[in-house]
């Protein structure tokens, strides 16, 4: 199944370029493996582009899919390949077919865990209160956007278009 990241390197036009890891998505560990010398982190990170010359706001909207990406890396080659990690955290419950609401979440890899294990936990107890009736889903996903946004450095987004950004197996993603 993999644990699928975009990693988008910026360039000096401030657009990106952006291409896939498999299994980038699973620790944050390619914050320290992408490097002047290891730009495509020693193969972990796919050569071909996903996509090129976009801005920030379009990764988000176009190719990064809450429900099939756990993670995006922004490298900046222009400042010694420094590499900010974020976790994507999706909003919303169900199949994952509607695309929808996600989040991305700056966070250190050292404490991705506590996040991971945070997000989860606060989506599972809210699924349980709208199957118990005490929340509609609209709500629920209001509410967990607002906590994303108050206890985390987060930007949350739509999905634009259907995913056609999935590994070449087309997995999806069941995480979160």
């Amino acid at each position: 199944m993999g644990h699928r990241a975009l990693v988008a390197y910026r360039r000096l036009d401030h657009l990106y370029d952006v291409r896939y890891s498999h299994w980038g998505g699973d620790d944050l560990s390619l914050t320290g493996e992408i490097s002047a010398t290891a730009p495509l982190a020693a193969g972990a990170i796919e050569p071909s582009l996903v996509a090129d010359s976009i801005t920030r706001d379009r990764i988000l909207t176009d190719h990064l899919d809450p429900c099939a990406y756990e993670a995006l890396y922004l490298v900046d080659p222009a400042a010694d390949y420094a590499v900010d990690a974020y976790r994507v955290c999706w909003l919303e419950w169900g199949d994952g077919r509607d695309g929808g609401r996600g989040a991305i979440v700056a966070v250190d890899p050292d404490d991705d865990r506590a996040l991971r294990v945070w997000f989860r936990a606060t989506k599972t107890a809210l699924a349980d209160v709208i199957e118990m009736g005490g929340l509609s889903r609209r709500a629920a996903q209001a509410y967990l956007e607002a906590r994303v946004c108050e206890a985390y450095d987060s930007t949350v987004y739509r999905r634009s278009r259907p995913s056609a950004s999935l590994d070449p197996e087309g997995e999806g993603r069941t995480l979160s």
